[in-house]
């Protein structure tokens, strides 16, 4: 058979593979529909736009064309790390295998960017494309993952039974495993800066952490962590730990550390974490030093919790807090990231319905929905390394942390829901009622920091930039490089990453105004922030010798406390 006829069945073939995959392709997308509300009349179809259809369909018969002649030549490039080892690259089948599928997964995101509607609409078919093709990626499944089975192949079925050994250990769990989680215990070899509870209600511990200077500033240093995570992702290692760090720059330190709740805290409000929870804080860390006014710092959900509790003591006359600290928060909701995908009026009344007037909203839940936002690095990733490959995954203090989930109670969850994230109701003025008091951020003029991560998929750098727009009172904002935890988890020590600082003082209406006229500097922003803590600090007075303050605050066991150890 000549060459010629050899590639005239060659460009039948192909033809056949991809043009039916390209029709059946624009068929799907155009059997979707937008999801009407219950009750409305039915949804119309997905429209996607001509012109950008027939560009598409151009490039990829041009690439598909590309690929299977250099699948002819056992040349099928793939550029992915999923694809990345030797089995993949000596076996041709699978490098085509994997060479069409993403070339499918671009097609499918091209689409998706096709579609004509409301740019909501549009994410949230781009998310859902996305989900879908990180599942159908050949690398997931045995049969299709070539570096699996050449694994296989050589450990003579070990690595096939150790896997299985794995997803029966994650079934009984509950949850993948991202590390090795027998190698870290709380307070053993994470959690472990040295302190004492000195204060427990029902919602959460208040830990005092030992001074490491002979002398501290004279306003102690409140730090809110979330609570739909633990507190120590701010205390994982000695080398890592933001709250040892505080320690050790002389501040008296107190940290937040909110209880695990179960069904005797399902009926918990917003008010609830509020009133008994930050504005308590505060009040007993003030009691135990007997400062004036201290320094605080609100973490992702706990800077939105520290935020109202600011507002509601400034309605009621009081200014107990002399600076705050936001860590990657949401004061202002317009832009909440990809999150939005999932926050519409029907979703908010359906979690109203099921937990508004008691409930809870399980950890296992909110960490999975967290992981699937980035599902190839924190999902498929561990699926392919556990129980195709048969690997114990490496220990990582942080992706412990990461799986050691916390439950939300229910009428805390869905008021959040529907008063900030879809209703953004904090930014406007006399909107929203908090302990019985109208909330008014125009009330805040106490000095703030700010900092937003660059590459925040949960709350992004344009939105913690935000805060500058909404809060009066003198201000200071840092964008710092990497994600949600990466970004703020780093030490100066380490000397990684980088970020950036406007050194005119002026918060134009945009973080990209704002970056024309910002500098970016190596390392960490903690020494900026340190230096801008201090400055709020007051004067140095000798540190305490003893944890709490005589019988009505005292020790009641060492850090990180009972409340922290309660599993979800």
């Amino acid at each position: 058979m000549s060459s010629e006829s050899i590639w005239d069945q060659s460009a039948q073939q192909f033809q056949q593979i991809f043009g039916q995959g390209w029709a059946q392709a624009v068929q799907s997308f155009q059997k979707m529909d937008l999801g009407a509300p219950a009750g409305a009349a039915a949804a119309t179809p997905v429209q996607l736009s001509p012109d950008k259809l027939q560009a598409l369909q151009k490039q990829y018969l041009e690439e598909a064309q590309a690929l299977w002649a250099q699948s002819l030549q056992g040349k099928a490039e793939v550029k992915d790390k999923r694809f990345a080892g030797e089995g993949w690259a000596s076996n041709p089948v699978a490098a085509f295998s994997a060479a069409a599928y993403l070339l499918n997964a671009r097609t499918l995101m091209g689409l998706a960017d096709a579609v004509e509607a409301d740019e909501k609409t549009r994410a949230r078919i781009r998310f859902g494309v996305e989900q879908w093709m990180a599942a159908m990626a050949p690398s997931n499944f045995l049969a299709f993952n070539a570096e699996a089975q050449k694994k296989a192949i050589e450990t003579k079925g070990e690595s096939i039974a150790k896997g299985m050994q794995n997803l029966l250990h994650d079934l009984q769990q509950g949850h993948v495993s991202m590390t090795d989680e027998s190698l870290f215990e709380v307070g053993r070899n994470v959690a472990t800066t040295e302190g004492a509870v000195v204060f427990e209600n029902e919602l959460f511990q208040l830990l005092e952490y030992k001074p490491l200077t002979a002398k501290v500033y004279e306003r102690p240093f409140l730090l809110v962590p979330p609570c739909i995570n633990k507190f120590y992702i701010l205390d994982l290692q000695p080398d890592n730990s933001l709250i040892r760090y505080a320690v050790s720059e002389g501040h008296h330190t107190f940290v937040v550390s909110w209880r695990n709740p179960d069904d005797s805290l399902g009926k918990k409000t917003w008010d609830n974490y509020v009133e008994d929870g930050a504005i308590a804080a505060i009040e007993v860390v003030q009691a135990i030093t007997g400062a004036g006014q201290i320094n605080a710092l609100g973490f992702c959900v706990g800077g939105t919790i520290l935020s109202n509790a600011l507002t509601v003591l400034a309605a009621r006359g009081q200014e107990p807090v002399a600076s705050a600290t936001f860590l990657t928060t949401l004061i202002d909701f317009t832009d909440t990231g990809i999150l939005d995908v999932f926050i519409d009026e029907n979703f908010v009344k359906f979690r109203e319905m099921q937990m508004g007037s008691g409930g809870l909203m399980k950890g296992q839940d909110l960490a999975s929905t967290f992981s699937f936002l980035r599902p190839n690095d924190l999902v498929w990733n561990y699926v392919v390394g556990n129980y195709l490959k048969g690997e114990t995954p490496p220990p990582f203090d942080l992706l412990y942390w990461n799986s050691d989930s916390t439950n939300l109670p229910g009428p805390f969850y869905a008021w959040y829901l529907r008063n900030f994230y879809l209703e953004n109701n904090l930014v406007k003025p006399g909107k929203l009622t908090v302990c019985g008091e109208k909330m008014d951020l125009g009330q805040l003029t106490l000095p703030t920091y700010i900092y937003g991560s660059r590459e925040d998929h949960i709350v992004p750098a344009t939105a913690a930039y935000a805060s500058t727009q909404v809060l009066p009172g003198k201000k200071r904002f840092v964008m710092g490089a990497s994600g949600h935890i990466a970004g703020v988890i780093n030490p100066p020590a380490k000397g990684k990453r980088s970020h950036w600082i406007r050194a005119d003082g002026k918060f134009p209406g945009t973080l990209d105004q704002w970056l024309q006229g910002a500098t970016e500097h190596p390392g960490s922003w903690w020494t900026d922030w340190s230096a801008w803590l201090k400055g709020h600090a007051g004067k140095q007075i000798a540190a305490p010798k003893a944890y709490g303050k005589g019988t009505k605050f005292k020790a009641i066991e060492p850090a990180p406390g009972r409340y922290v150890q309660q599993k979800a």
